[in-house]
């Protein structure tokens, strides 16, 4: 039996503090409770008048005593008022804790509990307005780290991909490119145990027809011949994940990416088009830019921007990530008009042939070259540098006096299992930390 002892307290502790969870400010539920209350006490205090005035009333008969022991008259009225009002708010309870199970169930996860459950989302729509800009794996570190304190995330995405599948389903099927838009809506996802994976599956080679081909990109692909249009098929896929936010196009324009390569050993510069080809050339890229330029940014992308309050650039391919989407001038203008706190997110390590032997400034410069201004309140560096890096990759450093031109932050952010990534909730604790720093703590 003493075996047994603590685990039943374990049991109650844990029964107790989800139960005071429904305490919690800013959880939207006692407000509830205590007009049920209000109304309920009313409705005793109308029958109590009823059954006082047929107890005075009625004659003297049999039952009469019975009823006054049932009534506990032989207590004083303030005892009696107490026993029977503990009595009522028990049932009230019970009948709203059952009730609550019966209807919230289908919504909550096996295992959780309906408070904690009702807490997180309180405190997720009360998170801060933030656009995350980028793509690739980078921009879904970011979100799956933020989404954890927020639901009011846009993350805005390149859509000069044309490398995989989405390459294939661009040219076989003249669409805007869907895996940097995938990669996001999963990573935004509510549940990443099955039904991300399933958008993120990819088909093995050999697949006649589908060889390559990840199911999220078919799917995306067939929500736009349904919809009609490719911004609704992103918005649908959205509703199917159960995202945390939204995921938008930096443009709807079909676009290249283009640029001035300069090969190795040579003072020879080509021309390489598209972003795939230019990843996959070795040499020192120069310039990058649009083709056709000066592509109009989509409108609801400038619309979450100038009303975020927080702004996060990168991490993500210099050349082939993060300047497709500065290169829409209408979007860099936003940044750049934004009052939102803005941070720039530095690579972890160098990208080999595209960022050989970069460092944090060369980073800096390259994008300010390219947009003309400077276009981050602070800078996001890592530390850390535990862990092997693949060949010809390094850790991208902070130059000598870097902090005398911009506002650096240096924190620790290495993905133990993958060193040259970053850790979600590493990188997700500073951002958040950076922003309440400068806006204070978030009142619940």
């Amino acid at each position: 039996m003493a075996n047994h002892q603590p685990e039943k307290r374990d049991r109650f502790t844990s029964w107790l503090s989800h139960s005071l969870r429904w305490l919690v400010p800013g959880i939207g539920v006692k407000r509830w409770i205590l007009l049920i209350l209000l109304g309920t006490t009313l409705v005793g205090i109308g029958l109590g008048v009823l059954i006082l005035d047929f107890y005075r009333n009625a004659p003297e008969t049999w039952w009469l005593p019975l009823i006054s022991t049932a009534s506990l008259r032989f207590l004083p009225r303030v005892l009696r008022a107490f026993v029977f009002g503990g009595i009522g708010f028990a049932i009230i309870a019970y009948g709203i804790w059952r009730m609550n199970r019966a209807l919230i169930k289908p919504f909550v996860r096996p295992g959780s509990h309906v408070a904690e459950t009702l807490w997180t989302h309180r405190q997720r729509e009360k998170g801060p307005r933030i656009a995350a800009i980028g793509g690739g794996h980078g921009l879904a570190t970011v979100l799956r780290g933020l989404k954890a304190y927020s639901r009011n995330i846009t993350a805005i995405v390149t859509v000069a991909d044309d490398g995989g599948s989405s390459g294939r389903l661009r040219r076989d099927l003249g669409m805007l490119p869907p895996g940097d838009i995938r990669n996001c809506l999963a990573a935004l996802s509510n549940d990443e145990a099955m039904l991300s994976q399933l958008f993120q599956y990819r088909f093995p080679d050999g697949d006649q027809g589908m060889d390559g081909h990840s199911f999220g990109n078919l799917f995306i692909t067939a929500m736009a011949e349904i919809t009609g249009s490719f911004e609704e098929a992103v918005a649908e896929s959205g509703r199917v994940l159960a995202v945390q936010g939204q995921v938008l196009p930096a443009t709807l324009h079909d676009v290249q990416l283009a640029a001035d390569v300069r090969l190795p050993d040579t003072i020879n510069e080509v021309r390489i088009q598209g972003e795939s080809q230019i990843t996959g050339t070795r040499g020192k890229v120069n310039r990058v830019w649009l083709e056709p330029g000066n592509p109009p940014a989509y409108p609801e992308t400038i619309q979450a921007v100038l009303a975020a309050d927080l702004i996060v650039i990168g991490p993500g391919s210099l050349y082939t990530s993060l300047l497709p989407n500065l290169l829409v001038h209408d979007l860099a203008e936003a940044v750049h008009a934004s009052k939102a706190l803005k941070l720039f997110v530095t690579n972890l390590a160098t990208e080999p042939g595209e960022t050989d032997h970069f460092t944090c400034g060369e980073h800096f410069r390259v994008l300010e070259e390219h947009i003309g201004f400077n276009f981050f309140d602070i800078a996001v560096v890592n530390t850390g540098s535990a862990g092997s890096l693949p060949v010809e990759v390094e850790w991208v450093g902070v130059d000598p006096g870097l902090e005398e031109e911009y506002n650096i932050y240096e924190a620790d952010l290495v993905d133990p299992l993958h060193p040259w990534r970053h850790d979600a909730q590493k990188l997700a604790q500073v951002i958040m930390d950076l922003y309440q720093e400068r806006t204070g703590p978030l009142v619940e």
